[in-house]
């Protein structure tokens, strides 16, 4: 991992002190940006529409609830890499309280007792660590990301504690999940996403300078001022 991140195109210090974009890898990425267009536009796009049109609000919230309950052990054993030991705790019981009380995580009463919500990932891990973001990349099928980032949605597919339960859940059940909920996600802004990848002039770079100023500020803090909040918008793949 670490020799992957290495190899990569690095930030100079200047680079990294003034915030600037880092793309060397643009031709590429739009490349990768059309295909993911392609994609959207034919496939998930409707299917997200159809989705929300067609399965009452109440269940698309708690499909959602189940995935984001699924997430939770996997998010304390990011939260424990990151020495955050609270957030941890508040992970492990968001989902004990959920997955008992909250009929398997399809409802939320953790959040109705006040436990509140967190959430991370290695990428994160990887941040807390001192690793550079490095060059931003576009994923095939996922979107946005850094390499820094590419790095932690791998190694996320590995980290989740339910997958080496005895018995474990339906394999693969947390990504099935995690795609449910951004079918919801993609359906309930179509609008805004609609207007962002195909009415602007440029949807690559919009999509880039969106996904860079959210994730440096969920980071660091950094652009508080362009933030933009996952209720408006969710950037993170289609």
């Amino acid at each position: 991992m670490t020799g992957l991140l290495s190899a990569c195109a690095t930030r100079t210090a200047e680079q990294k002190a003034s915030g600037e974009i880092f793309d060397p890898y643009e031709s590429t990425n739009r490349t990768i940006h059309g295909f993911n267009l392609a994609v959207d536009k034919a496939l998930f796009r409707p299917a997200s529409k159809g989705y929300v049109t067609i399965v009452p609000e109440p269940m698309v919230d708690s499909f959602n609830y189940f995935a984001e309950n699924l997430s939770m052990p996997g998010i304390m054993v990011d939260s424990l890499l990151q020495g955050k030991v609270e957030q941890a705790g508040t992970a492990l019981f968001r989902f004990l309280v959920n997955s008992t009380v909250g009929f398997a995580g399809l409802a939320d009463p953790a959040s109705e007792f006040n436990i509140p919500k967190v959430d991370t990932d290695f990428g994160e891990t990887l941040h807390v660590w001192g690793f550079d973001e490095g060059p931003y990349v576009e994923l095939p099928l996922y979107g946005p990301s850094t390499a820094r980032d590419a790095v932690g949605v791998v190694v996320n597919l590995f980290t989740n504690p339910l997958d080496y339960t005895d018995p474990r859940p339906a394999d693969n059940l947390g990504t099935y999940a995690q795609i449910v909920r951004r079918m919801g996600d993609r359906g309930r802004y179509s609008d805004t996403v609609d207007a962002m990848l195909y009415d602007s002039a440029d949807s690559y770079a919009q999509l880039r300078t969106l996904y860079l100023q959210n994730r440096r500020f969920e980071l660091e803090g950094e652009n508080t001022d362009l933030y933009i909040t996952p209720d408006e918008i969710s950037t993170e793949g289609f």
